[in-house]
Formats: structure tokens, C-alpha cells, sequence
């Protein structure tokens, strides 16, 4: 479980990484004078941006300020140049949640997003949940990927360790630092989840590149990519995935390979289809 000088030490990264980020000229300010020892801002320099003492801004990088306001997470962002995702992130850290048993315990897919997966037995998809536990897919994502992931696995793990994945994704630098980012953005989310913290220790320690995306402190949560994938039957298959998330339901996501009409690839799905690759897998549901 995440302790409090853990919490503290991710907001405090997090602040330095986007501060070293972001140069006086992108901030919109005159460097103050005198040799820079930093690669981005200095923290003095922050400080005048978000309206704060510089006293103030430093025990937030040190971890010594426990929690934030929204008026300081907003100020804080108005002067990193922060997206919206990396708000929302930042306001996770300020004010973390509470360490919930739930986590531990299994999960069940949402009813709803498995209707709209059996109706989309035309396109690959899959749902995933906390972690990117797949918790039901259909055959022709099998089809289309060349792997068969069981129930409960982490897509991640495989996108990130497995060099198959590599060689069918032709973009899957692109992929996987988008989803090294989504890991983080959800440890932002869920700082307790004790299985999350090991599946990252365990991308960490088997990738290099998984590592240096993890310390580069990037955040994503991305709805909407472009996959361009190898298949050794297909040749080249380019998809538009798109991600699904229910209001009462946001850690899960409902994510489908949608596909350009008259394109190459919408022309030869229904081979590929052909293979069995109608049916969806998952645990059992009334609804369905």
C-alpha cells in the first residue's frame, strides 16, 4: 500500500519533471538573470507564475506539503502549461484517495459495455479493466493481433514484453509509450492498488524502454489512436481505436478497432471474420 511519503514523492517528481520541461520562453516570462543550473524553469521562477512564495513552491517539491487545494493545483497548472490531462492528474496526487479493499477483489465486467461488445462482432475489440485486465474480447481481435489472451490477463504485459508484439504493431513505440503513460495517469487515480504498483515494477524491470517512459513522469489518457499493424496473411492492417467508457463505470473501457469504410483493411476483415472470429469471450453474464 502507498504510504504517505510515497504519495508525496510522486507529486513531487511530477512538479520537477514538468518544470524541467518547460523553459522561460515557453512560459511566456524573462529568464532572471544569473547562470541557469536547470534545464527548464527555475523554482524561483515557478513560483512568480503560480503566485506563490518560493519558500511555498519548494516544500510542495520536497514532499513536506501533504495535500493541495484546487486553487493551487489550478495556479500550478496555469503555469506548467499543463493539458488537461495532466490537470486532472496533478489534482489526483494533490488529493489522493483513500485506500480502498476493493481493489483486491475481482473484477466483473459491466454489463452494458458487453451488449455493445457482442453487437461489434464486425470489429475487433476487447474490454479491459483495472490494471488492463481483459475482461472479455472477441475472436477476430485474436484474428487480427495473432494471440489469444486469456480472460484476466494484462494487455499490457503483452503489448510491453512480449517481442510479438513488437513485430505485428508497426507503431508500437507509439503504443506503448501511450500506455506507459496510461499506467501512470491510473496510479494517480488509485495510489493504494498494491497489484497496479507490482505490475509496474515488473514492466519496469523487464524493459528498458518501459523504464525510460516511466521516468520521463508522461501522462496520457488517450481515447482515440492510430494502429498500424503487420498481419502475416492480411499484410498491413491500419485501425482507429476507439475507447468507450461509462459515467458510473470509469475503469473500464470498452475498446474497439474501428475501420475506414472502402479501406484495405475494412475490405478484408470479413475474411479474417471468416475464421470463427464472431464470438466474444468473457465470463458469463445474464445479459448476454
Amino acid at each position: 500500500m502507498a504510504t504517505r511519503s510515497t504519495l508525496n514523492t510522486a507529486l513531487s517528481r511530477f512538479l520537477r519533471s514538468r518544470r524541467d520541461a518547460l523553459t522561460p520562453a515557453q512560459a511566456g516570462m524573462v529568464p532572471f538573470p544569473g547562470p541557469r543550473r536547470v534545464p527548464g524553469l527555475r523554482k524561483e521562477e515557478l513560483a512568480v507564475l503560480a503566485g506563490i512564495s518560493p519558500d511555498h513552491y519548494s516544500r510542495l517539491e520536497q514532499g513536506r506539503q501533504t495535500t493541495l487545494s484546487d486553487e493551487m493545483c489550478n495556479a500550478l497548472a496555469r503555469a506548467l502549461r499543463l493539458d488537461d490531462v495532466e490537470r486532472r492528474h496533478l489534482r489526483a496526487l494533490a488529493r489522493p484517495a483513500s485506500p480502498r479493499g476493493e481493489w483486491e477483489t475481482p473484477q466483473r465486467a459491466e454489463p452494458g459495455l458487453l451488449r455493445i461488445l457482442a453487437a461489434l462482432d464486425h470489429l475487433p475489440g476487447l474490454l479491459l479493466g483495472r490494471r488492463s485486465e481483459i475482461l472479455a474480447r472477441n475472436l477476430l481481435l485474436d484474428a487480427v493481433l495473432g494471440v489469444s489472451l486469456p480472460i484476466g490477463a494484462a494487455f499490457v504485459r503483452w503489448l510491453l514484453l512480449d517481442p510479438a508484439a513488437r513485430e505485428r504493431i508497426v507503431n508500437w513505440d507509439e503504443f506503448g509509450a501511450a500506455a506507459v503513460g496510461g499506467l501512470r495517469f491510473e496510479t494517480g487515480r488509485h495510489p493504494h492498488d498494491r497489484r497496479l504498483s507490482a505490475l509496474i515494477k515488473q514492466l519496469r524491470s523487464h524493459s528498458d524502454e518501459v523504464a525510460r517512459w516511466w521516468d520521463d513522469q508522461t501522462v496520457t489518457d488517450q481515447t482515440s489512436l492510430t494502429k498500424r499493424l503487420a498481419h502475416p496473411a492480411a499484410g498491413r492492417l491500419e485501425f482507429a481505436i476507439e475507447t468507450v467508457t461509462l459515467p458510473h463505470c470509469p475503469d473500464q473501457r470498452l475498446v474497439v478497432y474501428t475501420v475506414a469504410p472502402d479501406s484495405p483493411t475494412a475490405d478484408v476483415l470479413p475474411l479474417l471474420s471468416g475464421w470463427g472470429a464472431d464470438a466474444l469471450i468473457g465470463g458469463p453474464h445474464p445479459s448476454i
